[in-house]
């Protein structure tokens, strides 16, 4: 009998090449197959190009070029009939590569643990008796909190990561520094929901990539913000100014 693959969700980092661990580029060396989510179920062609992830890998690994990749359908929708319907097939998919002995390196943007996409199928895989191991990564708040040159957080303040597709008033009210994931979606919302607090404000957008942009104040976000943007919200202590970086 042929030993059974393992599937391998690998993180490569928020944007920049340089941040992928030495593990996530050992295993896509090792593994056969690579993964990639993708918005669309007709092939045109592009996957490879559009997919954030792999563009990531290929700039710190080249030799992905030469992997065989196997394109999951992972619609951007919050339909939850629609959602198991593609993790079970793209599960189906990663099966018939492990129970023939080949790996596969599923990537996945930022780090494996936070809202990844890749874990939904993930799960099935490892209900089905194959293994599955997570290599983590950068996420992307930390790379922006570098990019903005200043701790995330530091004593005994509480951080609290918020999914901005999703309603956000109870969250930003909890105390400490709130990261927004993905506030480019909902520009018109969030500065709605921060306008006249006493907090400082700041963002990055693409942050490690091409069109980077960083945001001083939630003044700066506007609808042309993307959708890889992520805001940085801390309570101002009395007598301190907003804060300015570019």
């Amino acid at each position: 009998m042929t030993d059974r693959g393992t599937l391998y969700c690998v993180s490569t980092g928020p944007g920049d090449p340089e941040l992928m661990t030495l593990k996530a580029l050992r295993v896509i060396r090792e593994c056969p197959v690579v993964a990639l989510s993708v918005d669309r179920e007709a092939k045109d062609g592009a996957e490879r190009e559009r997919c954030v992830a792999y563009t990531i890998a290929r700039g710190a690994c080249p030799e992905i070029e030469e992997k065989e990749p196997l394109y999951l359908y992972m619609p951007m929708t919050k339909d939850r009939e629609v959602l198991a319907r593609c993790h079970k097939n793209a599960a189906e998919q990663i099966m018939d590569c492990l129970k023939k002995g080949r790996s596969v390196a599923y990537l996945t943007l930022g780090d494996t643990s936070i809202y990844a996409s890749c874990m939904y199928p993930a799960g099935l895989v490892r209900e089905a008796g194959y293994p599955v191991e997570m290599v983590s990564g950068v996420p992307s708040f930390c790379a922006a909190a570098a990019r903005l040159g200043e701790p995330l957080v530091s004593g005994a303040e509480q951080l609290h990561v918020l999914p901005s597709s999703y309603p956000l008033a109870e969250g930003l009210a909890y105390p400490g520094v709130k990261v927004l994931m993905k506030a480019g979606s909902r520009t018109g919302k969030v500065r709605e929901l921060l306008a006249g607090k006493n907090l400082d404000v700041r963002g990055v957008e693409r942050c490690g990539m091409d069109g980077e942009r960083v945001y001083g104040s939630p003044e700066e976000l506007d609808e042309s913000a993307g959708y890889y943007t992520v805001l940085v919200v801390k309570e101002r202590q009395p007598g301190e100014a907003g804060k300015n970086t570019n």
